[in-house]
């Protein structure tokens, strides 16, 4: 075991959005900063979530606007696709992105390390390098730090379903690693975000989608609105969708079987050739902790407690941000803004990002984007609350793109018309919702939109009367 006489500033322990914003802002502080990541750069979200995924779906989602819409928008071409050249394409995009990354960690001079972190010390890290032939001696390296950032993420959670396990079920790390002919028949158990996004992707190409969801509505977590509004377009592409749909058991054969009881206690089957679950994440926290920290941290069924200001754990010294802290958001921009304000309480130089305010976007058709409190959190809080509803059906740019269905939901106080929630579904929505964020965090109110020109034709027209 060889170890580091240097003391780093910061030892970072996960190289995702997280990790690399806490090395780049602590190295642009002058801060020397170690980071230790045994896989690829980016994480999960530049290598197998949130960026291959709006690769495929943009691919996807040309695929099926030429083929339904090319002769009547004057483009009559005999709409293909070729499945391994969207996965190259996506590939591509996570190359790119992924070197443009490494080459700003090089310029800021932050040491990479790769290999398996462990936390032996509040101020000490081994890190083993993978050894793909399994050799028990695999060399380790030991490094010290005065502050320590863990940010190891998550992986997809493996639900107890007897059967998961048989060919032919996958989840979305597998799926994004590539297929290699498109499925008649997809079932999608879970109708989150990620089963929204992929339920998208194969009504594009024209599988036969059916997504089963234990909960009353899809995007359980977002505003009621967006749940019945996607199980429509979905049903309107193709798909079937059942909520309250509690499934059982996966069955081998060919096809495949999934077994499922609706809330009426109803026992229903769906043949599938290709079986995705996505009910949810799992931080990796597994071995990431000698026995004594890991017993100080008191973590969660393995998710850490952690300041929800300045994300410092029960160990002083121990910071922890992004998918693995217990009660937080898991998304990459969520984690950024989390680390940025690590670093910045670790060294003190501000107070960083307000966290109250995380936009949720939805990358299907139209988009789905929320900031902010839904009218009923709202009223939880103690507000008395109103809402303000305007449709895409009049909307000039909606209606050239074909957008179908869509509104905006501006949840604000009554009285003073401070503005506390937006959400959006329509074209454009993620790009649309920072800005309402804005607003919100500066406390402003229906009058401030009001009184502001929006240019024409544009989706943002919705938002003002």
């Amino acid at each position: 075991m060889n170890t580091c006489d240097q003391i780093y500033d910061l030892v970072i322990a996960g190289g995702g959005p997280a990790g690399t914003k806490a090395a780049v802002e602590a190295a642009s502080a002058g801060k020397s900063v170690l980071l230790i990541e045994k896989d690829l750069l980016g994480g999960t979200c530049l290598n197998r979530g949130c960026i291959p995924t709006k690769a495929l779906l943009r691919s996807s989602g040309l695929y099926r606007e030429l083929a339904d819409h090319g002769t009547e928008l004057g483009v009559p071409v005999q709409a293909a696709y070729d499945l391994s050249a969207m996965y190259a394409n996506a590939a591509e995009t996570i190359l790119s992105l992924r070197t443009a990354l490494e080459d700003r960690l090089k310029r800021l001079k932050i040491q990479v390390v790769r290999g398996t972190a462990k936390v032996l010390a509040p101020d000490t890290v081994s890190v083993t390098a993978d050894d793909p032939a399994g050799d028990s001696k695999a060399e380790t390296a030991v490094y010290k730090a005065s502050h320590l950032l863990v940010c190891t993420g998550s992986k997809p959670a493996a639900p107890p379903i007897p059967g998961s396990d048989l060919h032919g079920v996958c989840n979305s790390d597998v799926l994004l690693a590539g297929i290699e002919k498109l499925p008649e028949r997809v079932v999608i158990i879970g109708g989150g975000v990620i089963g929204a996004e992929f339920s998208a992707f194969f009504t594009n190409l024209g599988s036969k989608v059916t997504v089963l969801e234990a909960l009353p509505r899809l995007l359980a977590n977002m505003d009621k609105d967006f749940g019945q509004s996607l199980a429509s377009s979905l049903k309107k592409a193709g798909a079937d969708v059942q909520v309250n749909a509690m499934v059982s058991e996966i069955r081998k054969g060919e096809p495949l079987e999934v077994v499922f009881t609706d809330k009426k206690g109803n026992q229903g089957q769906v043949p599938a050739d290709l079986v995705l679950i996505c009910t949810g994440r799992r931080p990796v926290t597994d071995g990431l902790f000698a026995e004594e920290i890991a017993e100080k941290l008191a973590m969660v069924r393995g998710y850490i407690p952690a300041d929800p200001v300045t994300y410092e754990t029960q160990i002083p010294g121990i910071f922890a941000v992004g998918d693995i802290v217990a009660g937080g958001l898991q998304l990459a921009h969520a984690a950024e803004a989390e680390a940025a304000r690590a670093v910045w309480h670790m060294f003190g130089s501000g107070e960083g990002k307000d966290l109250s305010l995380i936009p949720s976007c939805v990358f299907t058709q139209p988009e789905i984007a929320s900031v902010g409190m839904t009218a009923e959190q709202a009223k939880e809080a103690g507000f008395a609350v109103k809402t303000r509803k305007q449709l895409t059906s009049a909307n000039a740019k909606a209606v050239i793109e074909g957008a179908g269905r869509g509104f905006s939901l501006l949840v604000y106080e009554e009285g003073t018309e401070r503005l506390l929630g937006a959400h959006l579904l329509c074209p454009h929505a993620s790009e649309m919702i920072g800005p309402l964020g804005v607003l919100i965090g500066a406390r402003g109110t229906l009058a401030d939109l009001d009184r502001t020109v929006f240019p024409h034709p544009t989706v943002s027209e919705i938002l003002p009367l």
